[in-house]
């Protein structure tokens, strides 16, 4: 399928089923993140504020809290649910809908073997894991074998935040995707660097949201301490260029702070768009859409052309 240039992809965009829900909420997570509780959702809604916003697909995924509540044969199996249900609704929609496969981290077995399911099965254009795994932040060693697999697919994994460990102690009574979720993001992406994930295993594609939380300014400061406690390595690439090949959604607030800062971090040429719907309410996708469109744009671009054209080539499964 081919579009115009104005038509956007939503890289970062949700869903929620009945028994998702139910299963969350039987392992205690009530309130997700200290948020009220599950949004509602449906594909016809869904495709309302898509035609209306003019997104020509979505790419669909679970969000925080993610599929695993403390027992591996429980996420192992609704990781496999959700996942079939995103590829149900990928099937019945051709061109609208795509779908990022939940992996039921910290299981390291259960992810492996739903991975290569999600991908050679169900035909999923990426997977989704969350910035920590009960605490276990995704530099971690254990975690090696999945990305390992992944690289060697030159997978798409998109990150997305969820709240820290001991966030009782930061963020008692707020909702943590008000800050939480932007420093989680951040702490994420250095995690992966100063553990060498990014270089043992180059040919993933990691997605970052919110324009890559405070990592726009946190990356200087993480090359100086690199440099000053580490010894700088001048065989490998830079603390900026490994951060210039993530991938950086403008999901939350992206004008008319969040995108200019990214972009003059690390360019604008791996920045893709998201609406965080449906977490995000429909009206709130809405004026964010028309934040985007209202800003200054890119010299001799606009950021719904750019941002499409940087998704196809992250996404080339979407072109079709």
């Amino acid at each position: 399928m081919t579009t115009g240039p104005e038509q956007l992809i939503d890289v970062h965009a949700h869903f929620v089923t009945e028994s998702y829900t139910e299963a969350a909420r039987a392992a205690g997570v009530v309130r997700p993140d200290g948020m009220g509780g599950y949004p509602a959702w449906s594909a016809q809604d869904h495709l309302r504020l898509m035609d209306e916003g003019g997104i020509r697909t979505s790419v669909l995924s679970i969000s925080s809290p993610g599929t695993h509540f403390g027992d591996d044969r429980a996420a192992r199996e609704l990781s496999r649910e959700v996942n079939e249900f995103g590829a149900r609704l990928r099937h019945r929609h051709p061109g609208r809908f795509g779908h990022f496969a939940s992996l039921p981290l910290p299981d390291v077995s259960g992810s492996l073997k739903e991975l290569a399911y999600a991908f050679d099965e169900l035909g999923s254009d990426g997977v989704t894991v969350e910035t920590n795994a009960h605490g276990a932040y995704l530099g971690d060693r254990q975690f090696d074998p999945v990305w390992a697999e992944l690289d060697r697919r030159g997978a798409p994994v998109f990150v997305h935040p969820t709240s820290p460990p001991n966030w009782e102690a930061v963020s008692p009574d707020r909702p943590r995707p008000m800050m939480e979720f932007i420093f989680d993001s951040a702490r994420a992406a250095g995690d992966l660097l100063l553990n060498g994930v990014l270089t043992r295993y180059p040919r993933i594609q990691w997605v970052f949201t919110h324009g890559g939380g405070a990592l726009p300014l946190l990356a200087d400061r993480i090359a100086l301490f690199q440099a000053l406690f580490q010894g700088a390595d001048e065989s490998g690439p830079s603390v900026q260029d490994q951060m210039r090949g993530l991938w950086f959604d403008m999901a939350g607030t992206p004008f008319p702070n969040q995108v200019p800062a990214l972009v003059k971090a690390f360019g604008d040429q791996r920045l893709v768009y998201g609406s965080d719907y449906c977490w995000t309410p429909a009206a709130g996708a809405a004026a964010q859409i028309a934040s985007v469109d209202a800003a200054a744009q890119p010299e001799g671009d606009t950021w719904r052309a750019l941002t499409t054209r940087n998704a196809l080539r992250l996404l080339p499964s979407l072109d079709r």
